[in-house]
């Protein structure tokens, strides 16, 4: 069977006693390995367990897939459920899950770390056919989510995250679940060891997110997108060099401006159809919602009409694709993509 989204938590906490074998897969290694822990735990808490807890990897499986079901049918020899976990696991691992499914008896969770199997797997194939067995997608969060994970691992600290913070958070948080938390974890321990003393400390604000989570090349892709956007040419010079000095990726700076034009697309096409700017903003999601952020982005709305945006967006894609197959410097063609659309700004500027 295949578990769905929706189902994930539930069953996360309280998995269903005919399964068998969960395969748990997909690119997001971080929360494979999150759920696979949080799954095992479910059925032992203490996972250093010897007499509970069994590790096998994938590989050790290739050359004894008898080796699976043998483990599901041992009993403890201090009671209680066992716990079985596969990592890494792959193609490999196939033949014993096979064995797993034929066995006669046992009770034992097998819990298989399975990485990114594509759709032509027959891991997960046989994972998501098979009645015993249950297969576990793990895909990098999308802003949504991001959001959901970092206002529920606030609330769980007596902490609430101010408007303006959690847009800035989700920005730069990556899709890995791992790193991710990592990151969310570094805030809150920040917060939990401040003052705390009245209401404003129960608050993760802006300027807590920037003093913890802005020391890397995102706060100053941040500075290049406003920079770009404004026509800030000599701004624009310092905010590159800066990104590229601290480590910043060509790829992953035109990937934010991209997603900078596609929101300011999303709004001017809203509006564009007779709705009022602030209705689009406010139907729109993942847009920022207050403060600088928010100022920025209508000074930016105002400043490029949707044509404009319409090519920008194509020259963007273009870009993109000189970085990955051209062989021209990626810094080169990046640098050039931010200083024509600061040109256009700037041009834009003078006419007004």
């Amino acid at each position: 069977m295949k578990i769905e989204p929706r189902q994930v938590e539930a069953f996360l906490k309280k998995p269903d006693p005919r399964i068998r074998g969960v395969v748990i897969y997909g690119n997001d290694d971080g929360l494979v390995a999150e759920r696979a822990v949080t799954l095992a735990k479910a059925v032992c808490e203490d996972l250093g367990d010897p007499f509970r807890v069994v590790d096998i990897s994938g590989d050790v499986l290739k050359g004894d897939p008898a080796r699976l079901a043998d483990e599901f049918g041992a009993l403890s020899m201090m009671g209680g459920r066992r716990v079985i976990r596969v990592r890494p696991a792959g193609e490999e691992t196939t033949a014993a899950l096979e064995n797993l499914v034929a066995a006669t008896a046992g009770d034992a969770l097998v819990v298989i770390e399975g990485g990114n199997l594509t759709p032509r797997s027959g891991l997960r194939a046989l994972a998501e056919t098979e009645a015993c067995l249950a297969a576990m997608p793990c895909y990098m969060d999308n802003e949504a989510a991001l959001e959901g994970l970092v206002e529920s691992a606030a609330r769980a600290q007596g902490l609430a995250v101010d408007a303006d913070a959690l847009q800035w958070i989700v920005e730069r948080l990556g899709g890995d679940r791992g790193q991710t938390r990592s990151e969310i974890d570094k805030l809150l321990l920040y917060k939990a060891g401040g003052d705390e003393a009245g209401d404003a400390s129960k608050t993760i604000t802006l300027d807590d997110a920037v003093a913890i989570l802005g020391d890397t090349a995102a706060i100053g892709i941040d500075d290049v997108i406003a920079t770009t956007f404004d026509g800030d040419l000599v701004g624009l010079d310092r905010a590159l060099d800066r990104v590229f000095s601290e480590g910043g990726h060509p790829v992953q700076l035109v990937r934010s401006l991209q997603r900078h034009a596609d929101q300011l697309h999303i709004v001017s096409a809203h509006a564009s159809k007779g709705g009022s700017m602030e209705s689009a903003m406010f139907k729109a999601r993942g847009l920022p919602r207050g403060g600088p952020v928010r100022q920025r982005f209508e000074r930016h709305l105002r400043a490029w009409p949707l044509p404009r945006l319409g090519d920008v967006l194509q020259a963007i894609l273009k870009a993109e694709m000189e970085c990955k197959s051209t062989g021209l410097p990626d810094e080169a063609v990046a640098r050039r993509l931010c200083l024509s659309f600061a040109m256009r700004a700037r041009a834009a500027k003078a006419r007004r």
